[in-house]
């Protein structure tokens, strides 16, 4: 889910060129973590906007460490991952921490380790992402949009697809606290090309593939709305 605010931030300090292929290498271990990529072997080699359709754990964890800690920390809350949105009242607020060595930051770039987002925080930086898309204010950053659409369209994130509408979106799974279980997430908006909505999705035990089939309907139901005189 932060992948994209990474890869940003590293596109906006001229620190990764974006059509610059990266080689997968599949498995992945940082320290003591498996982070193995588990999207399709054949994409094996991807530039910054595959990357984020195919949520490749790998290209991530070889560009990040272009960041400094202190960079990752204050791009990470720029996104608003340590802040209230102001959506609802009595609402929880994420933690980041300053990783203190590469593992540490390759890590947290991935969401693995020394951070924590709410559902909320997470669907707030989203629909800033939306807002950017339908003002047309994308920038360098348009291959990290692009990716968000070909997440949906052909990517990890093709549950939530619904013929007739552009959608972008991320998935993520993160790990639960003394458990082997992991939660899903997915967050995306949609039309891509105009945003109208944001959605947001959180299911304890559950993978992200099964996050964005739940947010289908939804998207299916507004996009049969939208067809309404």
């Amino acid at each position: 889910m932060l992948k994209p605010f990474v890869l940003m931030a590293l596109l906006e300090a001229g620190k990764l060129d974006p059509k610059q292929r990266l080689v997968c290498q599949r498995p992945l271990q940082i320290g003591s973590a498996r982070m193995d990529c588990t999207h399709p072997a054949a994409a094996a080699e991807l530039d910054t906007a595959e990357a984020i359709a195919y949520s490749c754990n790998s290209y991530v964890a070889e560009i990040a460490p272009r960041l400094s800690g202190v960079e990752l920390v204050a791009l990470l809350r720029r996104a608003g991952f340590e802040s209230p949105t102001g959506l609802v009242a009595h609402e929880a607020s994420g933690h980041i921490e300053l990783p203190r060595n590469s593992e540490e930051l390759q890590l947290e770039a991935l969401g693995y380790h020394g951070i924590e987002v709410t559902p909320l925080e997470l669907l707030e930086a989203y629909r800033k992402l939306a807002l950017r898309q339908r003002d047309a204010l994308l920038g360098v950053d348009e291959p990290v949009f692009n990716g968000l659409e070909g997440s949906v369209k052909f990517g990890m994130a093709h549950a939530a697809f619904v013929n007739g509408m552009n959608i972008a979106g991320k998935t993520g799974t993160s790990v639960a606290r003394n458990t082997q279980q992991t939660h899903g997430f997915f967050v995306g908006y949609a039309p891509a090309e105009k945003p109208e909505i944001a959605v947001v999705v959180f299911l304890a035990e559950g993978r992200g593939m099964d996050a964005a089939a739940v947010a289908q309907p939804v998207f299916r139901a507004y996009a049969k709305f939208r067809e309404q005189p």
